[in-house]
């Protein structure tokens, strides 16, 4: 029996039947979710939340590089891949080239422009980075995906 094309390799539905893809063509829904005034304090609640586990976690190894809030020196176990950016601060143990902030202050700006909506989003998009399309907007080579 062939693979259905609306299941990607991890069993995620996708594409037109997925529930994030049909909300998100419903105008009202995406015009008030989307909108500044409930994106931006979701935005801002992500960072704080992402600061506050960094600063645990990285035993407050603080700094702000290219445009994004760094958390360094955490456990691998405490972020995804080489690091990941929860609103503006992002979190990894030693992986701070300046092509990989680059890649995270795209991030940023995504988080900053979607709020809360940008996890579900992100989920959507799957997981496989070649094909994710905020990751493609952050830059694959930057990400060092390729």
């Amino acid at each position: 029996m062939p693979a259905d094309p609306e299941v990607d390799s991890s069993g995620a539905r996708r594409g037109k039947r997925s529930t994030v893809a049909r909300l998100s063509r419903v105008r009202w829904i995406r015009a008030v979710g989307l909108s500044p005034v409930v994106a931006r304090p979701g935005y801002w609640f992500a960072t704080a939340c992402g600061f506050i586990w960094g600063a645990v976690l990285g035993r407050f190894h603080i700094s702000r590089q290219g445009g994004v809030i760094v958390t360094s020196h955490m456990p691998k176990w405490a972020f995804g891949r080489g690091g990941t950016t929860i609103g503006a601060v992002y979190l990894t143990s030693t992986n701070v080239s300046p092509s990989i902030l680059e890649h995270e202050a795209v991030h940023r700006a995504q988080w900053k422009r979607y709020g809360l909506a940008f996890i579900p989003l992100y989920l959507d998009a799957g997981q496989n980075a070649l094909r994710n399309r905020f990751e493609i907007q952050a830059g694959l080579k930057k990400g060092g995906y390729l």
